[in-house]
């Protein structure tokens, strides 16, 4: 019998096809076609560069096999297979393998967010409906400026009308946009991914639109080209992806969601589904939502009118004149108690969102907040992640 290895492999149902793992691969391991993001195993080398800039956990996957599955099998695949079965006389071996794998990936989670697991009451979400090869076309039908004009920051509202075809997206999840053109070396441009900002039927309800909520990045590509979309253009949609960063369906679950810019798009889509079917009946939402300013936050007249008894709201900024500057994890100390009181409730689920610089700060104020309680942050924190409430992207 062949000696058994340990194959690197990615969950097809969690994995949000972002291709931040392909491009950050130094040995090029990491392969896509129009469905699926695979290893190479005759490629890959272990040095777990993918493992940290994953936003999902999705690349945190291994089988020990006697035969590695080949790119074709694993392009093929909608979910993970089980662990195959190894004889006895393997044991040492695939226990002395274990010991190795462990070392190195101690190491590259360092400053990974975890692998993602979806709250136990959430909808099962629908994945890759609409791949590369076979994307959605769906139809602009606004383009709004959210923040202010002459801001430095240009966000906007985009919402996308997809006429007859489904698109059964859940609150959380992403779709991808197809940017028109090639690259350099003449292949399609990559999809860029977005989180949906509405409810899964829709801004409007029941007339199947979705809509995003787009940062204009000076350099960006697909930004640029999304947030100068016109009523009527038509454009290209993969997806939809995510099967982790989902809302509980109990009522009584307490949302805790902490934001910057964009990072608020997953947060409007839970607030606007809470107010559409529980309402008051909530068992209530807390939101720590960082910017530089009034002006500069996505939505921000839009929340003022989210009743505080549905959604109790810390806006918090970083550019005020006179003001020092504060940012969400400044905020959350200031609001220990409550914060504490939600860490303490086994029915509170955590999602964090926005840019990836901001994990350091939050999970300091969060480590702070637990030991003021007597707990210790990361042991907490692992155990809300492993029952599914605890849920981070950031990019």
């Amino acid at each position: 019998m062949n000696k058994p290895l340990k194959q690197h492999l990615i969950d097809p149902e969690i994995c949000i096809r972002c291709y931040t793992c392909e491009m950050t691969c130094p040995e090029e391991a990491i392969v896509h076609d129009d469905m699926n993001v695979v290893v190479d195993a005759s490629k890959c080398n272990f040095c777990m560069d993918c493992i940290p800039v994953c936003p999902t956990g999705s690349i945190d996957e291994w089988r020990v096999v006697a035969e590695p599955y080949s790119v074709d099998e694993q392009f093929e695949w909608t979910e993970l297979p089980e662990q195959e079965e190894m004889g006895a006389s393997q044991d040492t071996s695939i226990e002395a393998m274990d010991e190795a794998m462990a070392a190195l990936l101690a190491e590259a989670h360092a400053g990974a967010g975890g692998k993602a697991k979806a709250p136990a009451s959430a909808s099962k979400p629908s994945i890759n409906m609409y791949t590369l090869g076979k994307p959605a076309e769906a139809t602009v039908q606004g383009n709004y400026r959210l923040t202010a004009e002459g801001s430095d920051t240009d966000v906007r509202h985009i919402i996308l009308d997809f006429g007859g075809q489904p698109m059964p997206v859940l609150e959380g999840q992403s779709i991808g946009i197809i940017p028109p053109g090639t690259d350099a070396d003449g292949k399609a441009h990559l999809p860029r991914l977005y989180s949906v900002s509405s409810p899964r039927d829709g801004e409007r309800p029941n007339y199947n639109n979705v809509s995003l909520t787009v940062k204009r990045e000076e350099q960006g590509l697909c930004s640029n080209y999304v947030c100068d979309l016109k009523p009527g253009d038509k454009v290209k949609v993969t997806g939809p992806f995510g099967a982790t960063f989902l809302i509980p369906d109990d009522p009584e679950a307490r949302l805790l969601m902490i934001c910057t810019g964009t990072g608020s798009a997953p947060m409007r889509s839970f607030t606007m589904r809470r107010q559409r079917t529980v309402g008051a009946r909530s068992g209530g939402m807390v939101m720590f939502f960082g910017a530089r300013s009034p002006d500069a936050l996505p939505y921000f007249g839009p929340l003022k009118k989210v009743p505080q008894s549905l959604l109790h709201q810390h806006l918090v900024f970083s550019r005020l004149d006179g003001q020092p500057k504060e940012y969400v994890q400044d905020r959350m100390r200031a609001e220990e108690d409550e914060v504490a009181d939600l860490l303490q409730d086994p029915k509170t689920h955590i999602y964090i969102c926005g840019l990836r610089g901001m994990e350091e700060g939050v999970e300091k104020a969060f480590t702070n907040i637990a030991e003021s309680i007597g707990e210790q942050w990361t042991a907490l924190r692992d155990t809300m992640r492993g029952e599914g409430r605890y849920h981070v992207e950031t990019y």
